[in-house]
């Protein structure tokens, strides 16, 4: 599974606030939720972003509340990645369980511009930047993390495994 999207560009310390702000809490519905995604950072972003587009941040993206919102307001927005130099590390881990697409990579995380189009690999943790010719190293992820991804996250891969009788 590769991913392939245009960029969005943001910078260090991206809160969860910043991500699905906190007066839209009163939803769990991810289309709801996308409505509003990364609205205070960019107040146009849920207007622009296109399936498959691909969020770049600096340091700590995901940081402040543990809320599950932040990644699901990302990915109901149909983002197919998040590229950043380090993320906070409850949003890593809530965007795995929900099925999002992370890489960490300092290098790619400076070196890609807003606008640029990226192809990803998550088995190998490649990070190619088509618009540039460059290729960056994230940290790959292990299959059984990808497996979670490719199954639609955490709670979509236990009924895939349950339904083939499998444990």
């Amino acid at each position: 599974m590769k991913l392939y999207g245009k960029t969005w560009k943001f910078g260090n310390d991206v809160d969860t606030d910043a991500i699905i702000p906190a007066r839209y809490l009163s939803t769990s519905d991810p289309a709801e939720l996308a409505k509003h995604c990364m609205e205070d950072a960019d107040p146009s972003f849920p207007q622009k972003v296109q399936p498959g587009d691909i969020i770049v941040a600096g340091k700590n993206f995901g940081c402040g509340s543990s809320r599950e919102h932040a990644p699901i307001a990302i990915k109901a927005a149909g983002v197919g990645a998040v590229i950043a130099a380090s993320f906070a590390r409850i949003f890593y881990r809530n965007a795995i369980n929900i099925g999002l697409p992370i890489f960490e990579s300092p290098e790619a995380a400076e070196a890609i511009q807003e606008g640029d189009v990226v192809q990803l690999d998550p088995a190998t943790g490649t990070v190619h930047n088509v618009s540039r010719g460059e290729t960056y190293q994230a940290t790959p992820f292990p299959e059984f993390m990808r497996k979670l991804m490719e199954a639609g996250g955490l709670m979509a891969y236990v009924a895939e495994r349950v339904k083939k009788g499998g444990a």
